[in-house]
């Protein structure tokens, strides 16, 4: 496998993102290559960077659902094909205008336009362990206090316990058990309180202290916290000597405490996922698709700038350049092979998945690789890394590629295969219209479905059910009654 093969099946298993990040690398390394910053960009739309797909119907192929006038015929070409992506407007190399000075760079020479507020930044959080180390300076003089403190906040996990006992501590500090567990016990009060604990029930407790809600019935709760888990009220009740209405109420307070008071402090918030292709409704019914053109790596060829230094340039400059003006012409084929190929994968899974776009999860098709690549004439490894961490902004929500590929369960009247997460939905909407009264078990579960063809077996319910993390009717029927 040669190094421009390897690079262009690399580039087809990247995101967008991932992808700009690799054709940022390679604009620094080779001279020839300039970023694209024009707006329109005639040789992407020959690219195929959109493409409409027509309403799924029985005998619709997928050849007939690509435009021909946005996807060339030879589709399939090797990456070697030459697609006369040649760059010839004189770039800031030959003396042109300058990224600044370019219109429609989106970029202001001032910030009259920005009518942001100081109010609208967010404050930088502290990191917990100096947020810790300044409570600690603040609330011990002692020094040899402030080396235990120091220590604790060292030996914290994640979650925000300790991960070691107090006497262990005590022993490998050589001090007497009384003062470290003193040290630690205020240390507990801080800000988030709940830190330093050694197990969960300790973490609540100081969290219930800090509220004056520690009475001896909750104390009595957490040293049962495995019966709580298990929904075992009548002996919680019998245990903390309450009724069911006060049982209720305590443990609404417990589920309204942080059991990971560390963890929700030092944490990031997610980064938004940003969707690689883009999907919208026509009026005539069918769908659009087009690659993310913010995220979508965009680059020409500056054969000009190689025309003017060549021909002057010494016997080694010259193969230099020779290896840069190949290995750009080929990265910006295989950057059009790939928007080709993604976009016929994904015009594809719209065309199969047409009915859980238009109704929901209900009618989510059954879907393998295999199902895809026999569609497109690529082979499954390709399809395979054509949807791989990449994801699609549709019309009902963001969704990775790989979320439209589901099993498939049998019909039980022979009709067609039902997708597994359908049958997963299913299940859910199932539980959800249960009434106190009439819990739904397993068994159940199963007779219904068999009822609405789907010939499923109870261990799969069971799995389906634990996956979606549903308790077992044993534990839901505890509940209802607990709140009846």
């Amino acid at each position: 496998m040669t190094p421009q093969l390897r690079q262009a099946i690399q580039l087809l298993q990247f995101n967008n993102l991932e992808a700009a990040t690799f054709v940022e690398a390679e604009l620094e390394r080779n001279p020839l290559l300039e970023r694209d910053e024009s707006t329109d960009n005639p040789a992407l739309e020959r690219a195929a960077l959109d493409q409409t797909v027509p309403r799924n119907e029985a005998t619709t192929d997928t050849a007939t659902s690509v435009s021909a006038d946005t996807l060339p015929a030879d589709g399939a070409a090797p990456l070697d094909t030459d697609y006369s992506e040649n760059y010839d407007a004189g770039g800031v190399s030959d003396g042109g205008p300058t990224m600044g000075s370019m219109s429609g760079s989106g970029g202001s020479h001032n910030f009259d336009s920005d009518d942001r507020g100081i109010d609208d930044l967010a404050d930088a959080r502290m990191p917990l362990r100096e947020y810790l180390g300044e409570q600690l300076r603040l609330s011990f003089n002692d020094p040899v206090d402030r080396m235990v403190g120091a220590h604790l906040i060292a030996l914290l996990c994640p979650a925000g316990r300790l991960t070691a006992t107090p006497a262990d501590i005590a022993a490998a500090m050589n001090l007497p058990l009384d003062r470290v567990e003193d040290v630690r016990h205020r240390m507990m009060t801080f800000d988030p309180v709940g830190l330093f604990a050694r197990d969960l029930a300790e973490c609540l407790a100081a969290q219930l202290r800090e509220k004056n809600r520690l009475d001896p019935a909750m104390q009595a709760l957490l040293a049962n916290l495995p019966l709580l888990a298990q929904r075992e009220n009548r002996k919680l009740m019998a245990i903390c000597g309450v009724d069911a209405e006060d049982l209720t109420e305590m443990i609404g307070e417990i589920r309204a405490l942080d059991p990971k008071p560390g963890a929700t402090y030092d944490s990031v918030p997610a980064p938004p996922v940003v969707p690689d292709l883009l999907m919208r409704h026509n009026p005539d019914d069918s769908w659009t698709i087009e690659l993310n053109p913010d995220t979508m790596p965009r680059v020409l060829v500056n054969e000009r700038f190689y025309a003017r230094i060549a021909p002057h340039a010494k016997k080694d400059e010259r193969v230099f350049l020779s290896e840069r003006l190949a290995s750009a012409n080929w990265l910006v084929r295989s950057l059009q092979q790939r928007a080709q190929t993604i976009i016929k994968v994904a015009a594809e899974i719209v065309r199969q998945q047409d009915g859980f776009l238009r109704y929901g999860v209900a009618h989510l098709r059954p879907l393998i690789l295999r199902d895809i690549a026999a569609a497109v004439e690529l082979h499954e490894s390709t399809v395979s890394r054509v949807t791989a961490n990449k994801y699609i902004a549709t019309p009902r929500g963001l969704y990775e590629l790989k979320y439209f590929f589901t099993a498939a369960i049998h019909s039980s009247t022979g009709g067609e295969s039902h997708s597994a997460e359908a049958v997963r939905h299913r299940i859910r909407a199932l539980i959800d219209a249960e009434l106190p009264n009439d819990i739904v078990s397993d068994d159940t579960l199963v007779t219904l479905l068999r009822k609405e063809g789907v010939d499923i077996a109870r261990r799969t319910v069971a799995k389906y059910r634990e996956a979606l993390r549903i308790p077992s009717s044993v534990q839901r029927r505890r509940e209802k009654a607990l709140h009846a």
